[in-house]
């Protein structure tokens, strides 16, 4: 991606404070971690998502963030409202979200594929007509024993998680800037 686009980079979560720590929101605590780089604030924006705007460093990329204000299963219309708003094409969105198929706290990015059951993917998938967005996976494992994933993934990272996620929610950034700024191959050949 060339320093002159505007790069949307959308982080999955579900609204509110009750669900600030769950696994599900991985995604927007990466956008947090984000906004706090480039000296930012989040804002409501007509698109229906909390939005801030900026680059991390003078002369970088110029980002948008956005956090879908509605529930993760319908956070394809924000993410299709503000890629209108900007003019920003699918190739130049980032989807920030949890994975429950890496290990806990693993970083993955590719572009395009399935959705892996993920409602978030899928609404977002559905509403800007594609899947050949990229995507900033951050592993939260599978849930033990014959835990329901959709209760897992509601639920707070553990006190043993909670100690790394700092430095996976800065590597998960880290990996958002690198995508942006050096590509898809690029990121892939660092992190993988």
């Amino acid at each position: 991606m060339s320093t002159g686009e505007i790069t949307l980079v959308v982080g999955l979560g579900n609204p509110g404070p009750g669900y600030a720590g769950n696994r599900h929101n991985v995604g927007a605590m990466v956008l947090d971690v984000l906004a706090d780089r480039m000296s930012t604030r989040f804002t409501s924006h007509k698109s229906g998502a909390d939005v801030a705007e900026g680059r991390v460093r003078p002369g970088g990329p110029r980002l948008v963030l956005a956090r879908p204000r509605s529930y993760m299963n319908v956070s394809g219309k924000p993410v299709a409202a503000a890629a209108r708003f900007w003019k920003i094409p699918p190739e130049s969105i980032v989807v920030v979200h949890d994975e429950l198929d890496l290990p806990a706290g693993t970083i993955r990015v590719k572009q395009g594929g399935g959705e892996g059951g993920h409602n978030g993917l899928r609404s977002i998938s559905a509403a800007i007509g594609t899947k050949d967005y990229l995507r900033v996976r951050f592993g939260i494992g599978r849930p033990p024993g014959r835990m329901d994933p959709a209760d897992y993934v509601l639920r707070d990272f553990s006190a043993a998680e909670r100690k790394d996620l700092p430095v996976d929610l800065e590597r998960a950034a880290d990996a958002v800037e690198l995508l942006v700024e050096q590509g898809l191959l690029a990121t892939q050949n660092q992190l993988h």
